[in-house]
């Protein structure tokens, strides 16, 4: 197979000059936007960009801001060199990779205080390095429940690394995972309610042939925990199937959901049925819904989705 050498950027400076150079030309670019530890989810994303842009850029980055001081950060899993293989061997090819070092240094040196609690709320890594970034995005409404209650400074952190890409890839297309169903939703509103010119596009999940849903942390799953953890998706798709099949009590559903993870050995953090667009928990599917789920195997946080059409 062909490969194609993608162009390294690692200065934000550098980054912003390529596309608009590439955009004087009259080129399109779609940005997508990832944490690295590539897999097929992630390869999907690039497909998506090239039918919807002339140029991709591919951003890899783990973004500090998204994770409190007693999250998996330290831990998430890298593979730099494997990454840029992968990147290489793609349909298509990827035009730009851009890496940046870290995206909350601002080259003043400032220590700062740094302190796990701020007028009693989490803060986020890049608070406690004391790095001095104090400018927040934040989509109110959508980031409060499903994965936010639990990582009370998840969402606040992507919507911020997001408008920062934005800022400096300046592309037509964004391209994200449905996985990340509320995620995606929120970048969707963000860009709505802050008059990005971009386009924000949700590309199905990917799933293993098992039915696991793919995701980086997989890879920290044991054996043992992976088989169990073929229970969310399982329960998921019976949960699919009776809804459109004529049972449309959300209580109901989530309670075999439920039975299903605890029986697997899972602990579930949520299972919730929400509207699609506005996640607003449903009692009963009257319209298209999605039903989110995050369970914990083993160490493992993972999540899942599922839409429901009625």
């Amino acid at each position: 197979m062909a490969n194609k050498d993608p162009l390294m950027i690692t200065d934000k400076d550098e980054m912003r000059k390529w596309s608009r150079s590439m955009r004087a030309q009259g080129k399109t670019i779609g940005l997508v936007p990832t944490m690295g530890y590539l897999h097929e989810g992630h390869l999907s994303l690039i497909q998506e960009s090239h039918k919807q842009t002339q140029l991709t850029v591919v951003s890899i980055y783990v973004n500090p801001g998204q994770f409190s001081p007693t999250e998996d950060l330290s831990t998430y899993p890298s593979d730099f060199l494997g990454d840029i293989q992968k990147l290489k061997y793609v349909p298509g090819g990827v035009d730009v990779v851009f890496n940046p070092k870290n995206l909350y240094d601002y080259g003043n040196n400032d220590s700062g205080v740094g302190l796990d609690q701020e007028g009693g709320k989490v803060v986020s890594c890049v608070e406690r390095s004391g790095m001095g970034h104090e400018t927040w995005v934040r989509v109110e409404r959508l980031e409060k429940d499903l994965c936010g209650k639990s990582r009370p400074v998840f969402f606040r952190g992507v919507a911020t690394i997001v408008t920062k890409l934005f800022n400096i890839v300046e592309p037509d297309v964004a391209v994200f995972g449905k996985k990340d169903y509320q995620q995606w939703r929120i970048i969707k509103r963000m860009v709505r309610d802050l008059d990005f010119g971009i386009k924000v596009i949700g590309t199905e999940l990917v799933r293993d042939d098992d039915g696991l849903a793919k995701s980086s942390r997989n890879v920290r799953l044991s054996p043992e925990d992976r088989q169990k953890a073929l229970s969310i998706s399982k329960s998921l798709f019976k949960a699919k199937f009776a809804a459109e099949n004529g049972q449309n009590d959300c209580q109901e559903l989530r309670n075999a959901v439920i039975q299903a993870i605890h029986e697997a050995g899972g602990k579930i953090d949520y299972a919730e049925i929400v509207d699609q667009e506005s996640l607003e928990k449903l009692r009963e599917i009257k319209r298209p819904a999605v039903f989110c789920v995050a369970a914990w195997f083993g160490n493992v946080r993972l999540i899942d989705n599922i839409e429901i059409s009625v």
